[in-house]
């Protein structure tokens, strides 16, 4: 694997794929800057060594062009206090004027480009579009493994115009080096903690699970889905009754390779989707009609901690209830200090989706695991098909 450490950027303009898709109150204000936090490393690297940054991303999703909502000069002014370091601004992330601004940077200098997605070419992956990005750096580095997974101009097309000088930051680096220890390099038993609310949205990550895992935990709504594949009763519980049969055959193929599935034996059930609703504790498969679980309970607590503490290895994705909600918090908490108690005692914890990277911050215990994965669905689509298109671009 290339990357930064392998490189003097001393008189080199790098022109650096970062993540700082981060979102914005009403005064465009930063609510959370876990993203900008993690490239810092990667840019005063390039800093120190003499290097200049030219800086590109995507903010948000803007459908017709430019909307100031979505531009990245909001994102200026916290940029510039991280850095220590006054961050230029370009306008635009092609054409006349951002050529010029970036054919001037100086060593140390550092400057971002506007919004990608400004340009539709950005996620059709045009590479016209890519080559016109190109002429702002002598090097390319892609650190945004949150988009690598998608084929778009910046990620995986733009490298190929940098045959001799393309590499990773260190928040790639990072993510590929942790998600390598889960898969190819696991200590055994090896437990993958999945929840969240659909079965259908985890199906490729369950059954590729099956073949590397030999504990999967299940929580959240899709824990009800299995249930009811079971023959049990989960009242207004979330259920996928398309997915019943995927159900069984998950099951049914875990079984086959020896791996054990923990469904929930009992749930925090509501009667109403709110934290004011009334609430009763419940056999996972005895829900009442007009009540709905939404969190797992005592016994599964307890259950699932010991099946974690047991473990070498862990990747955590996907809440185990109703988290947001005070009433329906227990069982994620749970499975986050029962995770942080594995890791203290040698375990490797993996933390991603962002559900569960909001738990374990929620909780401060993000120091406590050993890596929080920054980039939810490229980690998920990593797992499932063993490569990203931002990943290859940059190691072809």
């Amino acid at each position: 694997m290339k990357t930064v450490d392998q490189f003097n950027f001393a008189g080199k303009r790098a022109l650096i794929r970062v993540d700082f898709n981060v979102p914005l109150d009403a005064h465009f204000h930063i609510t959370d800057d876990t993203r900008i936090k993690a490239a810092i490393p990667t840019l005063k690297k390039i800093l120190k060594d003499g290097g200049a940054v030219v800086l590109m991303s995507h903010l948000g999703r803007p459908k017709n062009g430019p909307e100031e909502k979505f531009s990245l000069k909001h994102i200026v002014d916290d940029l510039s206090k991280k850095l220590s370091v006054e961050v230029k601004f370009a306008g635009d992330c092609i054409g006349e004027e951002a050529n010029y601004l970036t054919s001037q940077l100086k060593p140390g200098e550092v400057i971002l480009l506007e919004n990608l997605r400004f340009y539709k070419e950005e996620e059709k992956g045009d590479v016209a579009f890519a080559q016109k990005l190109a002429k702002h750096g002598d090097v390319y580095v892609n650190d945004a493994f949150g988009t690598a997974h998608r084929a778009h101009s910046s990620t995986a097309i733009i490298a190929q115009f940098f045959p001799e000088a393309k590499m990773f930051g260190y928040v790639m680096a990072g993510e590929l080096s942790s998600i390598n220890k889960v898969l190819n390099n696991t200590m055994r038993p090896f437990t993958a903690v999945m929840g969240g609310a659909k079965v259908s949205d985890k199906i490729m990550i369950l059954e590729q699970l099956i073949n590397k895992a030999d504990h999967i935990i299940i929580g959240g709504g899709m824990a009800f889905t299995f249930v009811k594949a079971q023959g049990g009763n989960v009242g207004n519980s979330l259920v996928e009754n398309d997915r019943l049969d995927t159900a069984k055959q998950i099951l049914a193929d875990a079984a086959a390779k020896g791996v054990k599935i923990h469904i929930p034996v009992d749930a925090v059930c509501a009667d109403n989707f709110s934290n004011e609703a009334n609430t009763q504790i419940c056999d996972i498969d005895k829900i009442p009609a007009g009540w709905m679980g939404l969190d797992i309970s005592g016994k599964t607590e307890k259950n699932y901690a010991e099946v974690i503490a047991a473990s070498k290895t862990i990747l955590w994705n996907g809440p185990m209830g109703v988290f947001e909600m005070s009433k329906f918090e227990n069982g994620t908490k749970s499975v986050a200090e029962a995770i942080v108690d594995a890791t203290e005692k040698g375990a490797y914890s993996l933390i991603g989706g962002g559900d569960s990277v909001a738990a374990i911050n929620k909780y401060h215990l993000g120091e406590k695991v050993s890596y929080v994965s920054t980039g939810g669905g490229a980690l998920l689509e990593y797992i499932e098909s063993g490569s990203l298109p931002g990943v290859e671009a940059v190691e072809k």
